[in-house]
């Protein structure tokens, strides 16, 4: 008995693993997959991004990062999120750019989503199916990388 317990637990933990935690994430159909690198750009001993020592402060990242620009908030400790500053329910278009205001991004069409830049979760609007894309971050020193593959 003891045996075939093992060997359905075997079974059970060997077929439910997969390689690739990303087979079960959908992937937006509104939003390509652009690879960039912002390398020691960020820079915290620079004045333009000295904010980012302080917790509850974001930087905005120009459209040369990601497909409308990228947002960068600290939120304290080691916590750093980096987002796509593109709406992720709509088809790229000029309403589709995210601007930040606070914690919360928004966008101009219609439906005004909004979603929050410490979560990437949606917080208000008509359409969602998806919450901000997320991106990499990396610290260190005073050197903070933002990247997507």
């Amino acid at each position: 008995m003891k045996y075939l317990f093992l060997l359905v637990f075997a079974f059970v933990v060997f077929t439910s693993c997969n390689k690739n935690d990303d087979d079960n994430v959908r992937q937006n159909e509104f939003l390509p997959n652009y690879t960039f690198d912002t390398g020691n750009l960020i820079n915290t001993n620079l004045p333009q991004y000295s904010d980012m020592e302080f917790p509850n402060n974001y930087v905005i990242l120009n459209n040369n990062y990601g497909i409308n620009g990228v947002v960068v908030f600290y939120a304290g400790g080691n916590n750093y999120n980096a987002f796509e500053l593109s709406d992720p329910n709509h088809a790229i278009r000029d309403c589709s750019k995210l601007t930040v205001t606070g914690v919360i991004a928004t966008c101009s069409c219609d439906d005004a989503n909004a979603y929050d830049i410490l979560t990437g979760q949606q917080q208000e609007g008509t359409t969602g199916q998806y919450g901000l894309k997320r991106y990499f971050v990396e610290k260190s020193g005073n050197i903070i990388r933002v990247y997507n593959n």
